[in-house]
């Protein structure tokens, strides 16, 4: 395999575990904010959709794709994202489960699963595309006194 495609396949395996990562903060804050607020269920979604992108985006514009790209206008391209991903999956899980009767649970993970590959595809290639690798290089000094410098891991 070479160099290029083992670098391509771990910054996908990366981009799978954080969003692994992302989901399960996003299930514990809905379950915390139903269970112990009064909010409607629509506001705990919400609100555990924005930590988990938040927390998504932040370790993959760090570790995965390794970006120095301007944050806000990252951010920007990842809301853009999810301002059209989050109502056309709401109404495909509604469609899916109320027309064509699957169990929610397999509409969900669909909708998870699109959700995993077309965002890795619009990060990869358009939120940071043209900065990839562009982050600053951790210095570190060896026993002799002398720096090396690599990316962060």
């Amino acid at each position: 395999m070479s160099d290029q495609k083992k670098k391509e396949t771990l910054r996908a395996v990366k981009f799978v575990l954080f969003s692994i990562s992302a989901g399960l903060i996003q299930a514990v804050s809905i379950y915390l904010l139903e269970t112990f607020t009064q909010l409607s269920s629509w506001i705990c979604y919400l609100v555990g959709l924005v930590l988990s992108v938040i927390w998504n985006f932040t370790l993959n514009r760090k570790f995965t794709f390794k970006s120095a790209a301007n944050v806000p206008i990252a951010m920007l391209k990842v809301a853009a994202y999810y301002a059209v991903y989050t109502p056309l999956s709401t109404l495909g899980v509604k469609l899916l489960t109320e027309k064509c009767m699957w169990p929610p649970l397999f509409a969900d993970g669909l909708a998870m699963a699109l959700n995993l590959v077309t965002e890795f595809l619009y990060q990869r290639f358009f939120v940071f595309g043209k900065s990839l690798d562009t982050a600053p290089l951790r210095k570190e000094k060896r026993k002799d006194g002398s720096e090396t410098a690599q990316n962060e891991e």
